[in-house]
Formats: C-alpha cells, sequence, structure tokens
C-alpha cells in the first residue's frame, strides 16, 4: 500500500517534470522518509527514451537534494540548540557532548558530510549534527553537492541503462549499495591513517 501511494504521488509529480523531481528530491532528502531510487530510476529510463534530459534530471536531483538539506541544517542550526539545552538532559545528552561535537565537525564535518550523504538511512539525517555543529556553511554545501551528485548519478544511470526491468535494478541497486559502503570503509579508514600520521609528524 505504502509502495502504490509512493508510486501515485510519483507519477503525479512527474507531471510535473523536472520541477516535480526538485520537489521530491527536496522532500527526499528532508525529515521525510521517502525513497530517491522511485524518483530517479524512473527518471533514467525516461532519459533513455529521450523523453528527459540527463542533465535537467542532475540539476533538478542536486537542487532538491541541496534544498533538503539545508532545510534540515537551518532548522538544527537555530532551534537544535535550544532544544537540546531544555531537554537533552532527559535523553542523557550533556553540554560538554555538544562542545564535543562542534569539535569532531570542524575537524572531520567535510568527510562526515561526504560519506553520510552515501549511507542509505544516514543520508537524510547528516545534515542535523552539521546544523548544531555550526559547521561552516561553503564546506557544507560542497561536501553534501558532492555526496549527493554521486548518489543521483548512479540511480540515474541505473535508470538509464537497465530500464524497467524491476528485478534486474533491485539486484543492481543492492550490489551498487553494497560496493558502495565497501569504498566508504577503506575511505574512512585512510582517512583514519592519513589523521594519525598528521598527528605523529607534529
Amino acid at each position: 500500500m505504502v509502495r502504490e501511494l509512493a508510486q501515485n504521488l510519483v507519477d503525479l509529480i512527474f507531471e510535473w517534470g523536472y520541477v516535480g523531481i526538485f520537489l521530491l528530491m527536496g522532500v527526499e532528502s528532508s525529515f521525510i522518509p521517502f525513497p530517491s531510487e522511485i524518483i530517479l530510476i524512473p527518471a533514467g529510463y525516461l532519459a533513455s527514451k529521450g523523453d528527459m534530459s540527463i542533465a535537467m534530471i542532475m540539476a533538478s536531483a542536486l537542487g532538491g537534494s541541496m534544498l533538503g538539506a539545508f532545510i534540515n541544517y537551518y532548522l538544527a542550526l537555530i532551534l537544535g540548540r535550544k532544544i537540546l539545552r531544555r531537554y537533552g538532559k532527559y535523553f542523557f545528552i550533556k553540554e560538554n557532548a555538544l562542545e564535543k561535537m562542534d569539535n569532531y565537525f570542524a575537524k572531520h564535518g567535510h568527510i562526515s558530510t561526504f560519506i553520510g550523504r552515501l549511507v542509505p538511512g544516514i543520508r537524510q539525517l547528516i545534515s542535523i549534527p552539521a546544523g548544531l555543529a555550526h559547521m561552516n556553511l561553503a564546506v557544507f554545501s560542497i561536501y553534501t553537492a558532492l555526496g549527493a551528485g554521486i548518489w543521483a548519478l548512479i540511480l540515474v544511470m541505473l535508470g538509464y541503462f537497465i530500464g524497467e526491468n524491476q528485478e534486474l535494478i533491485d539486484s543492481y541497486l543492492k550490489q551498487i549499495t553494497l560496493i558502495v559502503l565497501i569504498v566508504l570503509v577503506l575511505l574512512v579508514s585512510w582517512y583514519i591513517y592519513y589523521q594519525k600520521g598528521k598527528k605523529a609528524k607534529k
């Protein structure tokens, strides 16, 4: 039922073209858990038939992703600390935890944001700690765009080359997600090694 409702929503907004992709990706990138797969894979398929432009799909998807990310970022930036200072004690979140988060994002916010945008279940949420930590907006924007852009391109290309074969899409998507996670683990391992090397030289 949920899948049917989601499909109906996609069908409705695809009538709006690139604006629909922009809006849906904005929803997907904010608090509402709406899978980008059911937006961008069909869009890639439409591009393969010549009904849409890959460049415009990517621009719309990236613009929507950035909109959703900025919504989360600014909500956390403006309201997050007030809420945590008032209610954080009920969730065992102390003031010094916020200071540690500030320090962490000052040093490692770029890699955390980039990786977070590529991890299922986390990509919508990584903007919240970034906003709470007052992460530099330019750095946040660059690494959010990089991560979101890579993921969007993967999904669009999947739809472009495989089309309507849902079974094959599901199989390839699982494989691609696994490969992305392995690459991210290797990237994190390298980053930790690099940071230890920098500390050792000081």
